[in-house]
């Protein structure tokens, strides 16, 4: 029969976590036709990451997850890793204009995929832990990493290409910045909304037409008393308008 592999089995929780450390290594991998098991031969890197996968998981009493929970230690965490995402950014932009010369679009996907590859690759991930939440699909609805990972490789693409006039090494380090001053604000404020919410709505209205439904201003819809929202008696009343309207044309 089948071999069945249970959500805790410690190969399957280890392997999900290998592909959270290095999902943009395998994704960009995939993208240029090379072998997506190469991540394995930098075994300083293997040994690093299940070392601290292995502490977070199995450490008596929770200890090294209970330091790490500290705020000030978790901060600066976060803002190594928002370094090491600009670093993962500009080396899959070189390293897809080195197959494929000013081809500016595989620069930017390449350069995403390296940069937010564990989140991209969330799906796969999950389908390991025997988990399948298609909903969390990252292209149906991005997180706040995904997407400031796609502007940072847009704008290295840009400069890499020379259509940004500013230099290399100052673009990596007004990015980094904002990387680091953002990851360091959402984690200490905890807003609701991304940051990129009203650019997003601004940008969808002026270019695509998108607009706030009127029944969501007021708690996503007042209810009737028959248990339907206003929403759906209003669109099934003008349904019911079109149908007549539709009959009348017929008998004319």
């Amino acid at each position: 029969g089948a071999v069945e592999v249970s959500v805790r089995s410690p190969i399957a929780c280890w392997f999900s976590a290998m592909l959270h450390c290095f999902g943009g290594s395998v994704l960009s991998s995939l993208m240029l036709a090379e072998p997506p098991v190469a991540f394995l031969a930098k075994g300083t890197n293997i040994l690093l990451a299940s070392s601290v996968w292995y502490f977070v998981f199995y450490c008596p009493q929770d200890l090294f997850y209970r330091c790490f929970a500290f705020l000030p230690l978790r901060l600066l965490v976060a803002g190594m890793k928002e370094v090491t995402r600009t670093w993962k950014i500009t080396a899959g932009i070189a390293h897809a204009d080195s197959h494929f010369k000013d081809a500016w679009l595989v620069m930017v996907a390449v350069g995403w995929a390296r940069g937010a590859g564990g989140g991209l690759i969330s799906n796969f991930e999950q389908l390991v832990r025997g988990v399948w939440k298609p909903e969390t699909n990252e292209l149906l609805k991005m997180s706040y990493p995904v997407k400031v990972t796609l502007i940072g490789a847009v704008l290295f693409t840009l400069q890499h290409s020379q259509y940004l006039p500013i230099a290399r090494h100052n673009l990596v380090f007004l990015y980094t910045i904002f990387l680091v001053v953002s990851k360091v604000t959402m984690m200490l404020t905890r807003p609701a909304t991304s940051p990129f919410a009203p650019f997003e709505a601004a940008i969808g209205h002026m270019f695509f037409g998108l607009q706030k439904t009127p029944c969501k201003v007021k708690g996503e819809g007042a209810a009737s008393s028959n248990g339907s929202s206003v929403c759906d008696q209003s669109s099934s009343e003008q349904h019911h308008d079109g149908v007549k309207k539709r009959q009348a044309k017929k008998t004319e």
